[in-house]
């Protein structure tokens, strides 16, 4: 359901259910909760796509036909997996790249506000489609709600509308929108630009971005760690000489 492919310090995560458009099932959603997890140390980039003709139209049929049947507790369970699941993208030290294209749908919306960056091909559909199912967008409400804010999900979490890239783009809840034939090419240059950072420098500034503002105290706590560390030295020095850092990584 879930392919995992590394190639050096980037990780490729593609969705493999074209035959039910990438939906979200529980099987799924615990291989990817678990891919997050538990990436390798070195991994600095992950790139997560969908095969076939959509990015992820949300909710398998299946598995809520299923969850209907559930307790309120066994139901409470289930939601409280795919809720730690976007938390597993939000909080891993790697960037998430999410690729979409085609269609992202309920939970599908949710993978796209976990992830760092959103790059979306031209006319790509969204839609926080659970109130069209008598359902709600609670469990990705934490990670949607700081991207596109207050407003707009108040808006779109209420309607089901559908709308496209472009006003995704508009809403911030996906950064650039490319024609689908460039998808991959934009993609390439924002990993590009991120392996040329340091590594622990880029988990600690996803992290601030993610749970931040912190207090002055604090923020100057976490900038004097950075320039005392061997990543901050490295990179002025590297800036003074016009010389590429070593962290730097060539694609």
């Amino acid at each position: 359901m879930l392919r995992v492919e590394s190639d050096g310090p980037v990780v490729n995560m593609v969705i493999d259910r074209p035959e039910v458009r990438n939906a979200l099932s529980d099987g799924l959603i615990g291989e990817i909760g678990e891919a997050f997890a538990s990436l390798s140390e070195f991994a600095r980039v992950v790139i997560l796509s969908g095969a076939g003709s959509v990015f992820c139209a949300g909710g398998d049929l299946k598995w809520m036909q299923d969850a209907a049947n559930y307790t309120e507790e066994e139901n409470y369970q289930d939601a409280l997996r795919l809720g730690r699941m976007f938390e597993a993208i939000a909080d891993c030290p790697a960037v998430v790249i999410a690729k979409v294209h085609g269609a992202a749908f309920g939970g599908g919306c949710g993978l796209v506000a976990a992830s760092d960056v959103a790059v979306a091909a031209e006319r790509t559909k969204f839609s926080f489609s659970e109130v069209r199912l008598g359902l709600i967008p609670a469990t990705i409400s934490p990670i949607v709600i700081p991207k596109i804010g207050h407003g707009h999900a108040r808006h779109l979490f209420t309607t089901g509308e559908v709308f496209e890239s472009d006003h995704a783009f508009y809403i911030g809840l996906v950064h650039k929108v490319v024609s689908e034939v460039d998808l991959d090419a934009r993609v390439a240059s924002v990993v590009k630009d991120v392996l040329q950072n340091g590594p622990k420098a880029v988990a600690s500034a996803k992290h601030v971005a993610v749970h931040g503002p912190y207090p002055m105290e604090e923020s100057a706590r976490l900038l004097a760690k950075a320039r005392s560390g061997f990543e901050g030295k490295e990179g002025v020095q590297a800036f003074l000489e016009k010389r590429k850092a070593s962290f730097v990584e060539e694609r």
